[in-house]
């Protein structure tokens, strides 16, 4: 299996309900952090792509599309990797993008800002230059707009969908050229699911 789609978009911009959607779709199994957290062992082959020895095939080998952290820190080599695929880059607000992560992948003392031994070699692999100012929103919403700026300026734009979350369907159909389903565009992991998966993750590491 190879991927057929790769999404630049950080985490907290919809990736979860891309998730769901692509797969809806015909585009999966695809890869987004929960699938890290159940598999465990693929940790180390992510802490060497962030030391620049990848092995995305052997990362991404059960896998058609792949999303939000840690794929959206690596989109450069991924999209290098894999030519034909297509780029969807999920966007919101800056500020509200700023204000989510602070309740939830960001928040103090989370798996990011304060990671257990087990991850922090994991987290620390693809954070980059968000390390160390996670709270501060004036770099942060600017990291945002920078990411966002560098890859609309580097994927073509026959390649690339930028989309804007809440935007349903029908833009994410037309550029993969499939039919609009009947049923609603998934709306998955909102704050209070995403806390309620890490308090029941942390619990989990304590016993």
């Amino acid at each position: 299996m190879t991927l057929r789609v790769i999404g630049s978009g950080l985490g907290r911009t919809g990736t979860m309900s891309l998730k769901h959607a692509l797969e809806q779709l015909g585009f999966g199994p695809c890869h987004h952090m929960i699938e890290v957290f159940g598999h465990p062992e693929s940790m180390p082959l992510w802490v060497a792509a962030g030391e620049g020895h990848a092995d995305w095939d052997l990362i991404f080998h059960d896998y058609a599309a792949a999303v939000d952290y840690p794929t959206a820190a690596h989109w450069r080599e991924l999209t290098r990797h894999y030519p034909d695929a297509k780029v969807i880059h999920t966007v919101r607000d800056a500020d509200g993008w700023f204000d989510s992560t602070q309740a939830t992948i960001f928040a103090p003392g989370s798996f990011v800002d304060a990671p257990p031994p087990p991850f922090k070699a994991f987290f620390e692999s693809f954070t980059g230059p968000m390390a160390g100012h996670f709270h501060d929103r004036a770099f942060m919403t600017d990291h945002f707009r920078r990411h966002t700026a560098e890859v609309m300026a580097t994927i073509a734009p026959e390649r690339l969908l930028v989309l804007e979350v809440g935007a349903g369907w029908d833009p994410l159909c037309a550029f993969l050229g499939v039919p609009v389903p009947d049923t609603p565009y998934p709306s998955e992991n909102s704050t209070q699911e995403f806390q309620a998966r890490s308090a029941a993750h942390r619990e989990a590491e304590a016993t």
